[in-house]
């Protein structure tokens, strides 16, 4: 048995959804696909929908929290919900790799694979989705994402293609080595970060995802601004103060 086989076991997909009923479906039976994945678990972070029942008839293990608690909590629960998986398997000689993908990616989290690969062939540690650019238009996170790559760099010296992909597979060894994880929006951020930091290998791998973006209406507006104080509070946690964005520094 080599040091991998030991350290690894399969994959665990979680998939954190909150009000997510029209694509959790999709979402679930893709992800149910991806070779090496035998445990779909979606947490429901306080929906106010279906998502719940969608994601239990779509075959998905599903967890869930009474009130709204940000990504970084139903991280941490399907974690341990996997954990409670696991300890009643007699046979299960490691732990599985995490696989974390969004709720809202339907048919094409099929394609999750080459987040899977490197870490099963003890290639990397975690690895981080590109995502292609997306079908939708809208955008506008720009600042966000300046924030947390420049501040990932001055932390560790790494340069992030897209710091705040949240399509991520990881060992469980990295995993609780990063607990507990920075709140909210800043979860990416502080993993990244944190594991750099304690020598982990990251790697970057181009995935062709497509999701849901966010527009630019003033609902849109305020949901960049938490998650710009959500980051900037994962920086400033962990010792780091970035620069101001190029584009507001004065002459």
């Amino acid at each position: 048995m080599t040091n991998q086989e030991r350290l690894v076991e399969g994959v665990a997909a979680i998939i954190p959804a909150k009000d997510e009923q029209d694509r959790i479906a999709a979402t679930v039976e893709a992800t149910r696909g991806i070779p090496g994945v035998d445990v779909v678990i979606v947490v429901d972070d306080g929906s106010t929908d279906r998502t719940t029942a969608t994601a239990t008839a779509a075959g998905a293990v599903v967890v869930g929290h009474a009130r709204n608690r940000g990504k970084a909590a139903a991280m941490e629960t399907g974690a341990t919900a996997l954990n409670a998986i696991e300890s009643r398997e007699a046979s299960r000689t490691a732990p599985r790799a995490l696989l974390f993908l969004d709720a809202d990616l339907e048919a094409t989290a099929a394609n999750a694979r080459p987040l899977v690969d490197p870490v099963l062939a003890d290639e990397a540690d975690m690895t981080i989705g590109i995502l292609p650019t997306q079908r939708t238009s809208g955008g506008g996170r720009g600042l966000v994402v300046d924030l947390a790559r420049t501040g990932i760099e001055r932390a560790t010296g790494w340069t992030a293609t897209q710091p705040l992909s949240g399509q991520r597979c990881l060992t469980r060894a990295a995993f609780e080595a990063a607990l507990p994880l920075a709140q909210g929006f800043g979860v990416e951020t502080g993993l990244t970060i944190d594991l750099l930091r304690q020598g982990f290998r990251v790697v970057e791998v181009e995935v062709e995802f497509h999701h849901r973006v966010t527009g630019t209406d003033l609902k849109a507006q305020v949901h960049r601004g938490k998650q710009y104080a959500h980051v900037m509070r994962a920086l400033l946690t962990r010792g780091v103060r970035p620069s101001a964005p190029a584009r507001f520094r004065t002459r």
